[in-house]
């Protein structure tokens, strides 16, 4: 019989890899809270129509890489594969417009079918952010300011470059639809057949396609500043100014697009060349139009989401976790003490480990591997005294100190 293994394109988070994402997500939460945002948790899957509707139905996560079932009821769900969409219904079923503006943080298991590779699994977690009810460039700008601190907060920011687009506001949108289709309606024999199958429904998609044939073709496409309204360079004007003067330093890719109808003006992404291929970090952008297309009241949105795989290999070796304190009973008469000391110091906040079995030798070893600061021994002697003998174990120093004064002694070493 063949051995067990997880399934392709998901892993165990053993303890190591498990405190490197914590501090991730701890430190991402921590510095959304001096923001002003609140943590927001949705389930890891919804009707299987509230993807479709924010997603769109010609996008690559929902023709080729969602999880969709249909349950016991007969209804389809799908596992969610980002968390905008989440947090949108979450407002609508939560009639929460009287309540505006309104932000949220989130972090989570998210699930895409798609081929597995570094920094990419079919299983990932994300953190993001959504600010909703906010119309104004000063969202904009407060969104990704605070998508530079988690990255500031994560030591990871100076490996990374934002990378910022307008894409305008509706009018703007429609003026430059009809140029691009217009453009790509002469190349559309040379384009791939995902691109042709964009080009009437999702042109601006065709701008952000990977095929090698389709980039030598988007390179000579019409350029999307040469479209915008008066309103909309002002808008991004705005932006611009607003990052210059809080220090944040950003270029500009005018080929950085968001396809989908119900985006507008910002979208921006903290990138890497530390990771090959994949090389996004944070995304996100303006999406004015998501609400109103699922059906709820016309809501001014703008958000981001990074992906904590790709941070947990680019961040610095996270602060190392407080040491525990081994207690190591020698003879039966002190294991029932040392299930008292061990009790006692866990409730006076210290990480203590109790040996299950095994002589003075064993339970030193398992505090070696465990990286104990302290071993705290109790022999028949000591107990005699209702002391123990507490051992540095990087010195190799130990002195007796009575059990009442243990807790205290060992809080003068943190």
């Amino acid at each position: 019989m063949a051995s067990l293994q997880p399934v392709r394109g998901t892993h165990d988070l053993l303890p190591e890899d498990a405190r490197r994402h914590r501090f991730i997500t701890d430190m991402s939460r921590f510095i959304a809270g001096r923001f002003g945002f609140e943590e927001i948790v949705t389930p890891i899957f919804e009707f299987t129509d509230v993807f479709k509707r924010t997603l769109g139905d010609t996008s690559d996560i929902v023709t080729k890489e969602m999880y969709t079932f249909e349950d016991r009821s007969g209804d389809s769900l799908t596992l969610r594969p980002e968390g905008t969409a989440g947090v949108a219904r979450a407002f609508i079923s939560g009639a929460l417009s009287n309540n505006l503006p309104l932000k949220f943080f989130y972090t989570g298991p998210m699930f895409r079918h798609e081929r597995p590779q570094k920094g990419r699994l079919r299983q990932f977690h994300q953190i993001g952010v959504e600010l909703l009810g906010v119309a104004t460039p000063q969202g904009d700008i407060e969104a990704i300011a605070l998508g530079a601190e988690v990255l500031r907060g994560l030591g990871v920011l100076d490996k990374t470059q934002l990378e910022i687009n307008t894409l305008g506001d509706k009018e703007s949108r429609d003026a430059y639809r009809a140029v691009l289709i217009a453009y790509f309606s002469d190349f559309a024999d040379k384009l791939s057949e995902d691109s042709r199958a964009r080009l009437e429904r999702n042109p601006l998609r065709i701008l952000d396609s990977k095929d090698d044939g389709d980039k030598r073709i988007v390179a000579g496409a019409p350029s999307f500043a040469d479209h915008l309204t008066p309103a909309a360079q002002d808008f991004f004007a705005q932006v611009k100014a607003g990052l210059s003067l809080l220090g944040i330093s950003f270029t500009i890719n005018p080929r950085l697009v968001r396809g989908l109808d119900y985006y507008c003006h910002t979208a921006f992404e903290f990138t890497t060349d530390a990771l090959g291929a994949q090389g996004t970090v944070l995304a996100g952008g303006r999406y004015d139009g998501l609400i109103g297309t699922m059906g709820g009241p016309q809501t001014p949105g703008v958000g981001w989401a990074a992906g904590v795989e790709r941070l947990a290999m680019l961040i610095p070796e996270p602060p190392a976790a407080e040491r525990p304190v081994a207690v190591i009973p020698v003879g039966s008469l002190a294991e029932t003490v040392a299930l008292q000391v061990t009790h006692a110091l866990r409730k006076a906040g210290f990480i203590a480990d109790l040996g299950y079995s095994g002589n003075l030798s064993k339970r030193m070893k398992r505090a070696n591997k465990l990286n104990a600061r302290f071993a705290v021994i109790l022999g028949d002697d000591e107990l005699a005294r209702k002391a123990a003998m507490l051992r540095d174990l990087d010195s190799g120093e130990q002195a007796e100190v009575p059990l009442l004064e243990l807790r205290d002694r060992l809080a003068q070493t943190r």
